[in-house]
């Protein structure tokens, strides 16, 4: 069990968007839509502190970001186009853009102060991670609900939440039915 009880602090839903979950996209995960109704039933009992996240590309890339999109083009679109929408309504809760795969930074934490955090979303191997891990640097207390996240693969997905208990107890894990239990 972990630190968080229940629905304490802030669900984040992180980049449900069709880019992930359509079957033709480069980036999908696997496992979308498998996940879809844990986090329904998530949002559903967080009520309105639930904040979305969405990752968009950039007008402009710099840095490394341009060697990025030049390999991954076709993500070089407006952040109203399809790929980058929500595939779930966020029902006038939060939404938070961002050009990076982490989410966590002064317009996430402007939402949800010092947590704590429940993150589920995908992909666990790189949105998930990128946002969880700064996020437990800053302090706060954050926990991955693992049923409710989806990586690039399963192994990937493992992976990521291997790394990302090395920061216990910064960072704790849980699944949806523990989380909707209270613990």
């Amino acid at each position: 069990m972990d630190g968080t009880a229940g629905t304490d602090g802030w669900l984040v839903v992180v980049d449900l968007q069709h880019v992930f979950g359509e079957e033709d996209s480069p980036w999908t995960a696997p496992r979308f839509e498998e996940v879809r109704p844990r986090i329904r039933r998530l949002v559903d009992a967080f009520g309105d502190r639930v904040v979305w996240t969405r990752f968009v590309a950039p007008a402009e890339p710099v840095g490394a970001w341009q060697e990025y999109y030049e390999q991954y083009d076709f993500a070089r679109q407006p952040p109203d186009a399809h790929c980058y929408q929500l595939v779930e309504d966020p029902a006038g809760r939060p939404v938070v853009d961002a050009h990076t795969f982490g989410k966590w930074g002064p317009d996430l934490a402007e939402v949800v102060g010092q947590g704590p955090l429940t993150v589920a979303g995908v992909a666990t191997d790189c949105c998930v991670l990128s946002t969880v891990l700064p996020a437990a640097d800053a302090g706060v207390r954050v926990r991955v609900v693992t049923d409710a996240c989806a990586g690039a693969g399963d192994d990937e997905h493992e992976r990521a939440l291997q790394v990302m208990g090395g920061y216990a107890p910064l960072v704790t894990f849980a699944t949806t039915d523990e989380v909707l239990a209270g613990g």
